[in-house]
């Protein structure tokens, strides 16, 4: 079990390769298809995932899906359940575990996230269905007083639980504990706080048996708050950013997919680019972007069959631009310096 989860943690973190974060919940999705004057009726929904995920050569910058549990299984237009269909794409399907972030009970400001309970039957389930990796997000907020020792401690505890029953059901996990770019704090705040969240995570993934070399992280870019006045520039991200994990991410761990965190597509490929462009880096710096990623293809699309063509191709060039800056060789505008394949022209 040992090999085969580190074979498909390499796998997610192939060289040019990133992730694609389809995992939005019932509710995230609503609110992005209203936005768009889209209903979000549940074959609204398949369709657009659908769309995404059979678009010309997507396989050849995305490595793998991670789907939210109604999206593990539906089934595309012809019957093929939607992990069937990402694997004949070379595409490997994940799953979203978590429950959400709550409150946490008697800290004002901070969360905790849920869905712990049941957890090692739905792996079981899971497993069944297709899934071959899964993730967790913990959400940790800057602020004068918080995050407190105690949300930090509590929440990496999770992440390791959530990390060691995925394992032992044969599946990789993606531990994610994003440090929330909201508020007027810094870089180095940013810094600091993001430095004692891998600390304890890494810590309480040590004691519960994980396996580093065959899990993969999920991390905050380490950012400027969105309310910062003076805010820090890709290639300052980028040195901050390395400095952290080189610090707390053990070698052994093959590859650091990073979320966008509400970075725009521009700002995300642009910090990645500048990140491989340094190197030096032991693990694969890699992408697990959702919005980042959708965000054109969403637009262009409106909810309109006739405008899949389109949709397509601006999500397979977001994909592209980030392919390149996974070697950092996408242009400083963060567009890609290749085209975008002519068989992803628009029908």
């Amino acid at each position: 079990m040992k090999n085969n989860l580190t074979k498909i943690a390499t796998a997610l973190v192939a060289a040019g390769k990133g992730i694609l974060a389809a995992d939005e919940s019932t509710g995230t999705i609503e609110n992005r298809f209203k936005n768009i004057g889209v209903e979000g009726t549940v074959e609204n929904r398949r369709a657009y995932r659908e769309l995404l995920f059979t678009a010309p050569d997507l396989g050849h910058y995305i490595s793998g899906v991670i789907l939210y549990d109604e999206t593990l299984r539906q089934k595309a237009v012809d019957g093929t359940p939607f992990p069937e269909l990402l694997k004949t794409l070379d595409i490997i399907p994940g799953i979203k575990v978590d429950a959400g972030a709550k409150a946490l009970a008697l800290h004002p400001g901070e969360k905790i996230t849920e869905g712990l309970d049941g957890l090692r039957d739905r792996f079981a389930e899971y497993a069944k269905l297709g899934a071959q990796f899964s993730k967790w997000r913990a959400v940790l907020t800057i602020g004068d007083t918080i995050p407190s020792s105690f949300c930090l401690e509590a929440n990496a505890h999770a992440l390791a639980r959530f990390a060691a029953l995925s394992q032992e059901a044969g599946l990789v996990p993606i531990v994610e504990p994003e440090v929330l770019m909201d508020g007027p704090h810094a870089i180095e705040r940013c810094e600091e706080v993001t430095a004692s969240a891998l600390a304890m995570v890494f810590r309480a993934l040590g004691d519960h048996g994980v396996q580093f070399e065959g899990m993969l992280l999920k991390p905050n870019m380490i950012v400027s708050g969105t309310e910062c006045l003076t805010p820090a520039g890709s290639n300052e991200v980028a040195e901050v950013t390395l400095r952290c994990l080189k610090r707390f991410v053990p070698a052994a761990v093959p590859g650091i997919v990073f979320l966008s965190g509400g970075q725009s597509d521009v700002e995300t490929t642009r910090n990645l680019n500048a990140m491989n462009r340094l190197g030096g880096a032991p693990w694969e710096l890699s992408f697990s972007f959702g919005r980042a990623l959708q965000a054109p293809a969403l637009a262009a699309w409106a909810g309109k069959s006739e405008n899949g063509p389109v949709a397509q191709r601006a999500l397979v060039h977001r994909a592209l631009c980030n392919h390149e800056a996974r070697s950092g060789r996408c242009h400083e505008s963060s567009e890609p310096t290749t085209a975008v394949p002519t068989r992803a022209e628009p029908a």
